[in-house]
């Protein structure tokens, strides 16, 4: 039973602050099964552990490195973000877009190889990491629009196939004594992002540049498109009903292929903005996915699948992520702070459940309310 025209609708019933609530009992009872676990792992030293976890750079006693160290986070949560945005742009066109990992490492290897190998300027490098992460989406995209092949096997193919191409490629530009590529600062400055001077707020951290109001900028964009343009409800309702929408004259296999390739571009574009920092190098001999694809799909769901509210989950999952490395080493091991990343992506699916539980609680109240009220009247 809904409130009736003119009457002040309650804040219960917002949507917005359902998400809210839902996300905040996600992280609570995350950490909190987080904790339990390091109790059952060492009792001793659970409370400091969780603690580290949750400080990350207020670990750190000065104001200067405390600054630094947010700026780091920052940089980090940044590329999480956008691969956050790839994964909610296909989950809103129906598509679940499982390869946003990989388009981030072939965006990676797109990016470093046109600063390390081409010597090219960072514009041009964005750009390709962005056109060939693109690309990558796009085959998922083809491949569910003409054949009806489910994209979470494709992607998961082009994961690892895109993996051990960038592996070949980055090798023929890494270091002679080490596994890692090239630096760029000694190679290519060039290539580096400009920083617009956003380090000097960060206690001269040149790791902090341009790509982080990028990424913010790219989100705003991403909601307008979604939620104020033709094109997103094209898409949207691509993905609720692709028969439906061809019906009514919409290009629905135009529309499931552009869908993937920007969702790909998107996890390059957060490629671009990490790697052009200079903040880490690419080790050619690794064997294992980058964790930033998979952290997203837990970014976006915990953000309510709002690109807005992915933003403040993005760096929420960084921060704890990053907060892992200040644990104790001889008690626990660093991956603590992802295995509590990965029971808030379990409970993440309680947002919607939460939300269903809600409306349907409040509409039995309501039900009651009305009906209290009209024997009421009849009194």
């Amino acid at each position: 039973m809904r409130k009736k025209s003119g009457e002040k609708e309650s804040i219960w019933r917002n949507n917005g602050f359902q998400t809210i609530v839902a996300s905040l009992l996600c992280i609570i009872l995350g950490l909190l099964v987080g904790y339990i676990v390091l109790l059952i792992i060492n009792p001793g030293g659970a409370w400091e552990a969780i603690t580290a976890i949750m400080k990350n750079f207020f670990y750190y006693p000065s104001a200067a490195a405390v600054k630094k160290y947010l700026g780091t986070t920052l940089v980090k949560a940044s590329a999480l973000l956008m691969c956050s945005l790839s994964v909610l742009f296909a989950y809103k066109v129906g598509l679940f877009n499982i390869g946003a990992a990989g388009q981030y490492v072939v965006g990676a290897g797109a990016c470093l190889y046109f600063a390390l190998g081409l010597g090219m300027p960072w514009y041009v490098c964005l750009i390709a990491a962005i056109l060939v992460a693109a690309l990558v989406g796009g085959i998922s995209g083809a491949l569910k629009a003409y054949f009806n092949v489910n994209e979470v096997i494709s992607c998961i193919m082009l994961n690892w196939i895109g993996l051990y191409c960038v592996n070949m490629l980055l090798s023929t530009v890494k270091e002679q004594s080490t596994p890692y590529t090239k630096t760029l600062s000694s190679t290519n400055k060039s290539a580096l992002l400009p920083n617009m001077g956003l380090d000097q707020i960060f206690s001269k951290n040149e790791f902090v540049t341009l790509g982080l109001l990028l990424a913010v900028v790219m989100a705003i964009l991403v909601w307008v498109v979604l939620e104020k343009t033709k094109f997103g409800y094209e898409l949207k309702a691509t993905g609720m009903n692709k028969q439906a929408a061809k019906y009514c004259g919409m290009r629905e296999k135009s529309n499931i292929i552009l869908t993937m390739m920007i969702a790909g571009g998107l996890a390059g574009f957060g490629a671009g903005i990490f790697y052009l920092t200079g903040i880490e190098q690419w080790m050619v001999q690794q064997t294992a996915v980058p964790a930033m694809g998979f952290n997203g799909i837990a970014a976006a769901f915990l953000g309510g699948l709002n690109p807005i509210g992915t933003i403040f989950s993005s760096y929420f999952i960084q921060h704890i992520t990053s907060g892992g490395t200040y644990v104790d080493k001889t008690m626990y091991c660093t991956q603590i702070s992802d295995l509590i990343s990965a029971f808030i992506i379990y409970l993440c699916g309680f947002v919607l459940f939460f939300r269903l539980w809600l409306n349907r609680f409040l509409d039995k109240r309501e039900e009651k309310r009305g009906v209290k009220e009209g024997k009421g009247g009849e009194a």
